[in-house]
């Protein structure tokens, strides 16, 4: 039972940083067009990295 709750956190917490990583991207993209490449790179690493531990926290959970 519990497993399943810490389960939702983590896949809450997840959709929230993946909020926070496209919104800071496109903040940084606005402000430096030039970097674009980068930032975009950058937030796709993350992101991936980010929902392997979302879809990790789901199988765990079961």
């Amino acid at each position: 039972m519990y497993n399943l709750i810490g389960a939702g956190l983590i896949v809450i917490g997840a959709g929230i940083g993946l909020g926070q990583i496209g919104g800071k991207a496109m903040e940084g993209i606005a402000r430096q067009p030039e970097a674009t490449g980068k930032i975009q790179t950058a937030m796709i690493i993350i992101a991936a990295l980010l929902e392997g531990l979302a879809f990790g926290a789901l199988f765990l959970g079961k």
